[in-house]
């Protein structure tokens, strides 16, 4: 096949529209849709179904566009691959993590990453959906599970637990919970414990649901849990990596103990020398030993 009608239908493909993709390849509209009827020529085969709204793949042209999808991503690996052979730490990184981190943790960090690669171009992908890595869905991966796929390289970067924190204005409204049935007596604010998230947070939830909190808000991220909480509306069910950025949160209860999560670094082992990854691996590393430091100052001064 002539690969540069495979690279036209590609475009055509993920765009829809044959305007769209000849927007993107710079080429006129009757220019792409004479090397699209081409293809199907030499194919003998229809690609697209043609319609007032756009153009809608046929079972033949999902085929064509699962490798040329393939085709794509290989491609892109192997030039981040000669890309990081040079000495300079620049373009594109795609980094994936849960909408939580990637919020409440990673982004308000970034600052210190791009003040030392200022020509990186990092693309956060938050959702709690587990990216393909080895497909190449996303360069490198911060989750709270060890990865299970095959072919990665993986760090284990530090552990989180999920505790309890209210703001000291609504504990002084509303009084500060003694007991686990005390809870009854609150609005508790926390992720549904039907929503995708650790299986620690999920148990975690629906214990406390059992003493029949006075009212509830679910939110379907830590974010937005977060914000409830710092404006007074409840207690909320956090990951402890919060108390670092929001020191004035007050924790609730103490005692309630909680399993430890894991939190992880994945990359594709075709990566493995990759300079974009080894400075956002060693970035991140950094800003976790900082993090511990100032934990530890915290405690001697208490």
């Amino acid at each position: 096949m002539d690969w540069d009608k495979l690279r036209i239908f590609h475009s055509v493909a993920d765009a829809g529209s044959l305007t769209h993709a000849g927007e993107t390849l710079h080429l006129s509209q009757s220019a792409v849709s004479r090397q699209i009827r081409a293809l199907e020529d030499s194919l003998d085969a229809t690609l697209f179904h043609r319609h007032a709204r756009g153009l809608i793949l046929t079972e033949q042209g999902e085929l064509l566009f699962e490798a040329t999808r393939a085709m794509s991503k290989r491609l892109d690996a192997a030039s981040a691959r000669i890309r990081d052979s040079e000495d300079q730490v620049f373009g594109a990184l795609r980094v994936t993590t849960t909408t939580g981190f990637g919020t409440l943790w990673l982004a308000p960090r970034l600052p210190q990453l791009y003040e030392k690669y200022p020509d990186l171009n990092v693309e956060l992908m938050l959702e709690e959906r587990v990216l393909d890595l080895p497909m190449r869905e996303a360069d490198v991966a911060i989750r709270m599970k060890e990865p299970s796929q095959a072919d990665l390289i993986r760090k284990r970067l530090m552990t989180v637990e999920m505790r309890l924190y209210a703001s000291e204005d609504y504990l002084k409204s509303r009084g500060t919970p003694q007991t686990l049935e005390d809870i009854a007596n609150h609005r508790l604010i926390c992720q549904n414990p039907n929503a995708p998230q650790v299986a620690v947070s999920a148990a975690l939830v629906q214990n406390l649901m059992g003493y029949s909190p006075k009212s509830t808000l679910t939110v379907n991220n830590y974010f937005g849990v977060l914000q409830g909480v710092i404006n007074n509306l409840g207690i909320g069910i956090l990951p402890n990596y919060v108390t670092h950025d929001f020191p004035d949160l007050v924790r609730v209860l103490p005692e309630l103990e909680n399993t430890e999560v894991p939190v992880f670094l994945a990359y594709p082992e075709e990566l493995r020398h990759s300079r974009r990854i080894a400075a956002f691996r060693d970035f991140v590393q950094d800003e976790i030993i900082a993090r511990r430091r100032a934990e530890r100052s915290l405690e001697m001064h208490k």
